[in-house]
């Protein structure tokens, strides 16, 4: 019992192993007989009871990996309101409530400030909130569509029953029984198998099913090592199913060896859950929402020192830089900014995407690579007959007709192969089998000939014995070689050294172009004979071969030529060989001169890593770690990188990428690891999905953009008013309203679209460039701004503290109008309603905006506000002013252009 004992000191409750034990269970158990077997786990060959099983599972815990929960509602809801930005309105909403309630006399207390501010919080946080929120739980809901169960054996009273339980209530000792579609519940240890073909894709990349069986004489000779630990050599255990990976074809029968989080696939599993890593968007917003901030905590005391010493009024002056911090901070940005993504969610949900994390959006966007996994991404996921050639390398339809009569008629469960040949119905009907052709016994396959035959008898006259199978097998039975029709004089050969050589090449080169080949052979059989054996698969006349792929789906090559026309570089990341790559990545149209594997990688540091991963277009054999660090060091070079995967190998690498997408019919890891989900295998919907991204980020930037130079210019104008003007040039409140009037006017922007042309490159945060626009297009405002002031002053004589409501009245209006008409200049690198045109919303509110502003001094509204009616001669005034400002924007955005290669 020694060994049923280390079992249980390796598993006991409460110590997950790491992936190191659980590889040395795996190759314990692969090693021993079913008797030892038997004992190391515990188990019986009739199943266990279930008073045992249940206290198993009271022992072990449920047959369940670790996996990352969606976060709860109030957590999901304090991370919608925790960003910078919503900080500095907090803290700026407390100031006011000191000094405009709690410090002033009951009958000058004001809420307006504290309105505000906390209605810009309340709404960009529960924007937020509610759409995480809904895409969260349909991902839970996607989740839940699916239960898998699984069929044991367990004896109750001395009786025997086979039954299904859901998967979670497996475990170790159970006998479970496989058949073709079912997923591998846990770590098993085969005890008995048929023709089992198990795709392991999910964890190793590799996209053709590997043979499983019972017998120990197949585990593979380097798992001999007593200390290998490596997930290479545990993968190529030939008597042990992994967790995860799913029955093609053949049947079962195996014992549970571990469960949950004991398993291979939960070694992997726990590792990616807890927090992660900052995206390019949190980087980003990070930096510009830092670099905002500094301004203004450097404006504002200038503001304030200047007020203090000019008006001898430290409340007065207080109060009115409190007003230039508000109107500084671009306090719309967390609600646009939410806005913005919520609306590209909304639209990715339209392309049948679910977008679980909101910044996943514009990171799309900024992505200039996009790193994917080969199988069931590119490829099809699903094995097809690709070729059927005879010795020339020619197409050659009796290659085809044998393997369909072969596969046709064969007993028993069909593999993956067979199934790829028989999706070729047309042939049933054109060589007419069940009028031509009848059964008369079958040479079944194994693993030892990895061969197998029929014997047909056509029209009642001639018998056929067609055989199928490995290679070299098939070639040791070989005597003679068909050429084909096109040889009739002698269309059959001896089989020399040459044709064999001649045979040999040909497989080789077919395997090197990714193929899983298969001979095909045949000859005419004795007709006294009513049982054939494995002595009658002799002197065989080679007909040709056929071979086998994972092809690309047909949208594969077209998805990669329009990401690359939008900038962004594809790069393959796969753990299967680098042969079946490198044939995938030529059909698709990615080059192929240089491959690296995996090995070549594990000696280099993070920066050389880096630095060849740059120039590397494809990388195979890797392990899910290998791809994460991939990942990570073209993060580290400055790139925003994507990944697509479906496979728990994906997981990791899902999880480190600015965004993750994988696919509904993908492993559950991956979709909780991915940011995006697509619902359908259109690799179509990514190129939608950047250009949805790009769009989001162009209207975000414009934005800030619009309202950092703006505001910067504002503060500007007031510090050259407060060193010369005797009075406030504009009281709080009237900033305060025409901070307001302004950002309802940019609510609109989620809804605007951008240029063609900004769509054609990624896009990405650059906070130097935003602080360089604000400092360099600001001031020009502040030109007008002071034209305004010298116009109210010397022209409308309103030049002393009795006349003060008429020169804030005009400077109100003027500078609300340009600041709205900054808008249409922003938005946009061309000429503004001429060359590009915002959309009927933008138009609507902007225009609005500006007939508010422009009447509310006529208005009771604009007397409460200590406004007063402007006379007719101030609009012509203002219209070219106006029309000013737009000529030298216009040839201000020139200039920045030509000088900065940019704009938005």
């Amino acid at each position: 019992m020694t060994t049923l004992f280390l079992h249980k000191n390796i598993l006991k409750r409460g110590e997950r192993t790491s992936s190191g034990r659980a590889s040395r269970l795996l190759l314990q158990a692969a090693r021993l007989n079913g008797e030892s077997v038997y004992e190391l786990t515990g188990a019986h060959r009739d199943g266990l009871l279930e008073a045992e099983a249940h206290a198993r599972l009271q022992k072990y815990g449920p047959n369940q990996v670790a996996h990352e929960k969606p976060p709860a509602w109030y957590v999901l809801l304090w991370r919608s309101f925790a960003n910078p930005f919503n900080g500095v309105l907090a803290a700026l909403a407390i100031a006011s409530l000191f000094l405009d309630v709690l410090l002033v006399a009951p009958e000058e207390r004001s809420w307006r400030t504290i309105l505000v501010l906390t209605t810009m919080i309340t709404v960009s946080g529960m924007l937020r909130f509610f759409q995480e929120f809904r895409s969260n739980r349909a991902a839970e809901a996607l989740k839940a569509m699916v239960r898998t169960r699984a069929t044991v054996s367990r004896r109750q009273q001395g009786v025997i029953t086979r039954r299904e339980v859901p998967i979670e209530e497996l475990v170790p000792g159970d006998i479970v029984h496989l058949s073709a579609g079912d997923m591998i519940p846990a770590d098993v240890r085969l005890l008995t198998s048929k023709d089992l073909f198990v795709s392991q894709s999910i964890l190793t990349g590799e996209s053709i099913p590997v043979e499983k069986f019972d017998t120990l004489a197949n585990v593979v000779e380097k798992s001999a090592n007593d200390t290998a630990d490596s997930a290479g050599n545990v993968l190529e255990l030939r008597n042990v199913g992994f967790m995860g990976t799913s029955v093609v074809s053949g049947t079962a029968t195996a014992v549970v060896v571990a469960t949950g989080a004991d398993t291979y696939f939960g070694s992997m599993a726990k590792h990616l859950i807890g927090h992660r890593a900052q995206t390019s968007f949190d980087r980003g917003v990070n930096a510009v929402s830092w670099l905002l901030i500094k301004f203004m905590f450097v404006m504002v005391p200038i503001v304030f020192a200047i007020n203090a010493a000019t008006k001898h009024n430290v409340l007065d002056a207080l109060l009115f830089s409190l007003s230039v911090a508000v109107g500084l901070t671009p306090e719309m940005l967390p609600m646009i900014v939410t806005a913005n993504l919520a609306r590209g969610a909304i639209a990715m949900s339209r392309k049948k995407c679910i977008v679980k994390r909101l910044n996943a959006i514009q990171n799309f966007g900024a992505m200039n690579i996009l790193c994917t996994d080969k199988t069931g991404t590119l490829t099809r996921d699903k094995v097809v007959l690709e070729r059927y050639i005879d010795l020339y390398g020619r197409p050659n339809p009796e290659v085809l007709y044998y393997t369909f009569l072969n596969s046709y008629h064969q007993t028993g469960l069909k593999n993956l192969l067979d199934v790829a040949v028989l999706e070729h119905v047309e042939l049933h009907e054109k060589l007419d089998i069940t009028r031509h052709y009848e059964k008369v016994d079958e040479i079944p396959f194994d693993f030892n000939r990895r061969r197998m035959t029929v014997v047909l008898e056509k029209d009642h006259e001639t018998r056929l014995l067609i055989c199928k199978g490995a290679v070299e097998e098939v070639l040791s039975v070989c005597t003679h070689v068909d050429l084909g029709a096109q040889c009739a004089d002698t269309p059959v050969v001896p089989m020399t050294a040459q044709w064999r050589e001649k045979a040999l090449q040909l497989a080789a080169e077919m395997n090197a172009e990714g193929l899983r080949t298969v001979a095909v052979a045949y000859r005419e059989a004795p007709a006294d004979d009513t049982i054939y054996r494995v002595a009658d698969e002799r002197e065989l006349v080679l007909a040709g071969f056929v071979g086998f792929l994972d092809p690309p789906k047909e949208d594969a090559a077209a998805a990669i030529q329009a990401l690359q026309a939008h900038g962004v570089t594809v790069k393959v990341l796969t753990g299967d060989s680098d042969v079946i790559a490198r044939n995938v990545c030529k059909q698709v149209g990615l080059p192929v001169d240089a491959i690296v594997l995996g090995r070549d990688i594990e000696h280099l540091d993070d920066a050389a890593l880096g630095e060849l991963a740059e120039r590397t277009t494809i990388f195979a054999k890797l392990t899910p770690t290998q791809k994460a660090r991939i990942i990570r060091a073209l993060q580290q070079r400055g790139h925003t990188v994507g990944y697509l995967g479906d496979g728990i190998n994906d997981a990791a690498a899902l999880r480190d990428a600015d965004v993750g997408i994988s696919v509904d019919t993908g492993t559950d890891i991956a979709k909780e690891s991915a940011d995006i989900i697509m619902l359908e295998k259109d690799l179509m919907v990514l190129e939608e999905g950047i250009l949805e991204g790009r769009n989001t980020f162009g209207n975000i930037i414009k934005y800030i953009k619009m309202t950092a130079s703006s505001n910067f210019g504002n503060v500007f104008s007031v510090l050259v008013a407060s060193a010369f003007i005797p009075f406030l040039p504009m009281l709080p409140i009237h900033l305060l309203v025409q901070n307001l009037l302004y950002d309802f006017s940019q609510t609109m922007i989620p809804f605007d679209r951008v240029d063609p042309e900004y769509l054609q490159k990624p896009r990405k945060w650059y906070a130097g460039d935003i602080g360089r626009f604000m400092v360099l297009i600001g001031p020009i405002s502040s030109i007008f701004d002071i034209t305004t002031y010298a116009l109210m002053w010397y022209v409308f004589q309103a030049n002393s503290v009795e006349r003060q409501t008429l020169f804030q009245s005009g400077w109100f209006v003027e500078g609300l109008l340009s600041q709205t008409l900054i808008v249409h200049m922003i938005r946009t690198q061309k000429i503004p309603f001429l060359q590009s045109r915002a959309t009927w919303p933008v138009m609507t509110a902007t225009f609005m905006i500006m007939a508010i502003g422009i009447v509310l001094p006529f208005t009771p509204a604009g007397a409460a506000l200590r406004m007063q009616p402007l006379p007719a001669s101030y609009f012509p005034w203002l219209a070219a002013t106006l029309l000013a400002y737009c000529v030298l924007a216009q040839i201000a955005k020139t200039l920045y252009i030509r000088k900065f290669q940019m704009w938005l």
